[in-house]
C-alpha cells in the first residue's frame, strides 16, 4: 500500500534547507537520500498513514543535525532500517 504515498512530496530542495554555509545543496541531496531510502526500505503493504508519519520525521529529526551534512550513504541505510524496525517507539512521541 505503500504506492498511495507519493515521495516527490517530501523530497527539498536547498532552498528550503535553510542556512547551511554554502553546503545546502549537498543537505538537500542527503535528506532527499533519506526520504528515499526509507521509501525504499518500507514493506510493500506498510499503512499509508504509518509510512506518511514515518516520512514526516525524517525533517523534524535531521533538519537541525549538523551530521546531515556529513552523512554517508551506509549511515543512512542504517538510520532508515533503525526506523523502520523501531517504528512504534517513532510513533509513540
Amino acid at each position: 500500500m505503500k504506492e498511495f504515498v507519493v515521495i516527490h512530496d517530501y523530497l527539498v530542495s536547498e532552498a528550503v534547507v535553510g542556512d547551511w554555509e554554502g553546503e545546502e545543496e549537498h543537505v538537500a541531496e542527503n535528506l532527499n537520500e533519506i526520504y528515499h531510502t526509507l521509501y525504499d526500505y518500507a514493506e510493500e503493504d506498510i499503512e499509508p498513514e504509518i509510512l506518511n508519519q514515518l516520512l514526516a520525521l525524517v525533517w523534524e529529526h535531521w533538519i537541525g543535525q549538523e551530521a546531515l551534512a556529513e552523512i554517508e550513504s551506509e549511515d543512512i541505510s542504517d538510520w532508515c532500517l533503525h526506523v523502520l524496525q523501531n517504528r512504534e517507539q517513532y510513533l509513540e512521541n
